[in-house]
């Protein structure tokens, strides 16, 4: 009865946009053949069985109804479905449909993703399906150098000989060398205010995935300024890059028409058609209002706001907090080699975690650390090893949990239990994707249980059995995490002491550079320049 009362009081709590109420339920589409999927490309359909793909899931049907179907793409579309459905080729595909007739290359869809890694993942499926109809993908990260982006990006006019060009007026002609560009917030901004020839003015399509967290952080105030840079005003003036943005974006400009568009009169034509994507889509209409949504329509599964896999199979493994470790050692153990990710609360905890398990002797287990205190390059290394499994176990920081789709996880371990039941989605959400099945083990102490039995319940799991380990393989383990953890203080002070070293010789660096600068700037003697000071 109180648990009851606790989801109903929740439930209450939850404030409902009018749109909100009377969402379109996904479950109720079923699987369906590429060959039985209307007005699709054949040309799309091989590159999709090239990518082994020979039916869509039901969001990703459900999507395509509403924007190459009925629809029409008269609404922007809210997607809240659970990770692992498919969304990221529920809104690619008929993307890359609806651009396959373009005649002028121009960009005409922008795609936002909150990280490099999960950016990369979804160019890697544009990439598989636009070359089919002639259109490119462009990525926009920061992988590479931004002179590196902008000659992927730009394409510059052909010099003939004979014909004099003034630089200084040429940089109209400068053109879009991608139709599609997959963007982060950052890097995205540094295009729109210094690449010449970045234009929004063509842009049809706006899909920003991962909204709940792209909305929770500013980004350099990116959002606020794509919409601007692609409305226009009822009265016909169109809004210039110098009235909305500091004084470095002053070259762009965006130009739309008004014209009346589907019976709403005095918007932009064509219309900017938005796609929003999350497995924990946010209510708080604070929060959406920022997406200037056009008559939103809301795609989700079942009533629950929250949806965990539907093959998710989710355990609790009780421990002692001292020896956590060794619980995880051993669990790791009964696995056997299967392939894992292991969630830690921070990228810190990531860290000592992978170097105390490294002083384990016969681990027999390969696994690495993956979190955002090491470089892209070595992340995708990482990454990519863990793909074609060479390592079995990936220690992470939550920078894995949103959207990254990694084939045959058969395993989560959450380390540390989430404080939050989206972090819990998401994180669970690393296996048992596409219809596949998995497991998801939380390790807490007693007096966790209770919150976290809690916690579940807003996702309706009433059902969580405990894990058990032997006691005798903890014992057996004790001897050598006592050694392990001496070994982990004496790494976590070289460590430390290293850190101290380069700080003080930057900080070294920095004085120099500063005493240099000063001494070339004023050569007075010392009697003078007291003398100087005395006057001012």
């Amino acid at each position: 009865m109180e648990e009851e009362k606790e989801l109903k009081k929740e439930k209450k709590n939850i404030p409902v946009l009018p749109w909100m109420r009377n969402p379109i339920d996904i479950t109720t589409f079923d699987q369906c053949s590429l060959d039985l999927l209307p007005f699709i490309d054949p040309r799309l359909v091989e590159a999709l069985k090239n990518m082994s793909i020979t039916s869509l899931f039901p969001v990703q049907l459900a999507v395509w109804q509403e924007i190459i179907g009925p629809g029409s793409f008269e609404r922007d579309l809210c997607i809240n479905s659970p990770t692992g459905s498919g969304k990221t080729l529920a809104y690619a595909l008929p993307i890359v449909q609806m651009l396959s007739t373009r005649s002028i290359k121009c960009l005409r869809a922008l795609v936002v993703l909150p990280t490099r890694d999960l950016a990369m993942q979804v160019k890697e499926v544009f990439s598989a399906l636009a070359p089919a109809v002639g259109l490119s993908v462009g990525l926009a990260v920061g992988q590479s150098s931004i002179s590196d982006e902008i000659s992927e990006l730009i394409k510059k006019p052909n010099v003939e000989c004979g014909i004099c060009y003034d630089p200084e007026e040429s940089s109209y002609e400068l053109q879009s060398a991608v139709d599609i560009l997959v963007a982060t917030p950052g890097r995205l901004m540094d295009h729109i205010s210094n690449t010449d020839g970045f234009t929004l003015e063509h842009l049809y399509y706006l899909v920003v995935d991962e909204t709940d967290r792209l909305l929770r952080e500013a980004y350099q105030s990116w959002l606020p300024t794509v919409i601007q840079l692609t409305s226009s005003s009822i009265d016909g003036n169109f809004p210039s890059a110098v009235d909305l943005l500091p004084c470095t974006y002053g070259s762009l400009k965006t130009i739309r028409r008004v014209g009346t568009e589907r019976g709403f009169k005095g918007k932009a034509y064509p219309r900017l058609s938005k796609m929003v994507l999350s497995a924990t889509l946010t209510q708080d209409p604070s929060k959406l209002a920022q997406l200037d949504l056009h008559h939103p329509l809301l795609l989700t599964t079942g009533e629950r706001r929250y949806k965990l896999p539907e093959e998710l199979k989710s355990f609790k493994l009780l421990c002692q907090s001292k020896l956590k470790p060794l619980y995880l050692v051993s669990l790791l153990q009964s696995l056997q080699g299967e392939k894992s990710i292991v969630f830690t609360s921070s990228v810190e905890s990531t860290h000592r975690l992978c170097t105390l398990l490294k002083f384990f002797d016969n681990l027999q287990i390969e696994f690495k650390e993956y979190s955002r205190l090491q470089r892209q390059s070595v992340r995708s290394k990482t990454l990519r090893a863990f793909r074609s499994g060479q390592v079995q176990v990936l220690i992470s920081s939550d920078a894995m949990t949103r959207g990254m789709d990694v084939e045959g996880v058969r395993n989560v371990i959450n380390y540390d239990m989430p404080a939050y039941i989206k972090t819990f989605i998401h994180r669970a959400g690393r296996t048992a994707r596409a219809g596949q099945s998995g497991c998801c083990f939380t390790l807490m102490h007693k007096d966790e249980i209770k919150r976290f039995k809690k916690m579940l319940q807003k996702a309706d799991c009433n059902s969580c059995p405990t894990y058990s380990v032997s006691s005798e393989v903890i014992e057996s383990l004790r001897s050598v995490y006592t050694s392990a953890l001496e070994k982990l203080r004496e790494n976590v002070e070289s460590e430390k002491f290293k850190k101290s070293k380069i700080r003080l010789k930057s900080s070294n660096v920095r004085k120099e550079k500063l005493k240099a600068a000063h001494d070339d700037n004023f050569h007075f003697p010392r009697q003078c320049s007291t003398q100087l000071s005395t006057s001012l």
